[in-house]
């Protein structure tokens, strides 16, 4: 049997994790696994590679955050790793991994007690802000009466499309730097993703103390009012950290 690995911690802190209880990738049962100083999260796998399906996904996921309730977060953060990371024995994650990796991974899970990822994503409808922008922008609703009941021609036609699209863009360039400008100031480190859909005008993800998530959710419902509730706001509270582990 191959191995399959969520996640890394300190092997100190693996008491805190006797009797997991828990079912990883193909139901298989979750153990923890000592190599000295640290201790792996996995499961025993028949698999020697995974497809990136949304039940697979949400599998490693799952598993990652039930380890993280476990761990006290003032003594101990789990190290999240890669989504579909098989490996054939221990000895291939001991050369691979440990002996090259030892000195980050330890600087990494000492980096990472007593904080936390949180997420936010918002989302418009283009063509709702577009309406709403040509009723409270001056020069667009100038120019809006300007051509009403006027048959176009390219040049006038292309002038408003490309008037349209600027003002969509300094619309959600407002919107980022006015989040960023509340949320930043929370956080340790930010990083900012890629939009995964057309209608996603922005995607990051920060690094708090576990003890300020409370006043950040507090900070991110008063920016949702600040917007008149225009946008939907997906804000997620705990997640591993993905967006912060980097090996050197």
């Amino acid at each position: 049997m191959a191995l399959y690995l969520y996640a890394i911690i300190k092997e100190q802190d693996r008491s805190f994790l006797d009797n997991l209880g828990l079912e990883g990738m193909n139901g298989q049962a979750v153990h923890c696994h000592s190599l000295s100083p640290y201790a792996i999260i996995y499961s025993e796998t028949a698999e020697d590679r995974y497809l990136a399906s949304r039940a697979n996904l949400l599998t490693h996921e799952r598993v990652i955050e039930q380890v993280m309730h476990r761990l006290p977060v003032r003594q101990a953060v789990p190290l999240p790793l890669q989504f579909g990371l098989v490996v054939e024995d221990w000895d291939k994650v001991h050369n691979e991994l440990i002996t090259p990796y030892g000195d980050s991974l330890l600087k990494l899970l000492e980096e990472l007690i007593g904080k936390r990822e949180v997420g936010v994503k918002i989302f418009w409808q283009a063509v709702d802000e577009l309406n709403w922008l040509v009723q409270h922008d001056e020069y667009l609703k100038a120019q809006r009466s300007s051509l009403s009941g006027k048959i176009l021609s390219m040049d006038e036609a292309i002038a408003i499309g490309q008037a349209l699209e600027s003002a969509l863009e300094e619309r959600q360039k407002l919107i980022v730097n006015t989040f960023l400008g509340e949320l930043m100031p929370l956080c340790h480190r930010y990083v900012e993703g890629e939009l995964l859909t057309e209608n996603m005008v922005y995607n990051g993800a920060f690094l708090i103390d576990d003890d300020r998530e409370p006043e950040f959710a507090e900070t991110v419902e008063k920016l949702d009012q600040h917007f008149q509730k225009r946008y939907r706001i997906r804000y997620n509270n705990f997640t591993a950290p993905y967006n912060f582990v980097s090996l050197d």
